[in-house]
């Protein structure tokens, strides 16, 4: 009876888990746009490690690239973004261009975590 009643719960949140709502944007949301840094002085210096998001644009290690789509996940504490990127790949002659992800997650209004993947998150602060 207990195994019976484990398995109900435990299909009942796995099945919620699936179906969470995925919003796709074309582009950056506004409250994201803007130069955003590890630090403050980062932000005064010419330091290559911030990033730089527009509506369709990112600059940042991973190059200048042109956002093609930013996918919206609902997350514990705000939503959770996934930007796909595509880059001039210039690391092979064979392909013009790479794609990639950029996962990005607003910690408050002036603070966003960043990175490939949840792994490779960094903090970043808004620059004025």
């Amino acid at each position: 009876m207990r195994i019976a009643i484990a398995l109900v719960v435990l299909i009942t949140i796995s099945s919620q888990a699936a179906i969470a709502d995925i919003k796709r944007h074309a582009s950056v949301p506004e409250a994201l746009q803007g130069s955003w840094a590890t630090s403050a002085d980062a932000c005064k210096s010419a330091d290559k490690s911030g990033v730089a998001l527009a509506a369709k644009t990112y600059a940042g290690p991973a190059g200048n690239c042109t956002v093609m789509w930013v996918s919206e996940t609902p997350g514990p504490q705000g939503p959770i973004y996934s930007a796909r990127l595509r880059c001039p790949n210039e690391r092979t002659q064979q392909q013009a261009w790479s794609e990639s992800n950029l996962v990005i997650r607003s910690d408050d209004t002036n603070k966003i975590s960043a990175g490939s993947d949840f792994s490779n998150l960094k903090t970043y602060q808004r620059c004025p």
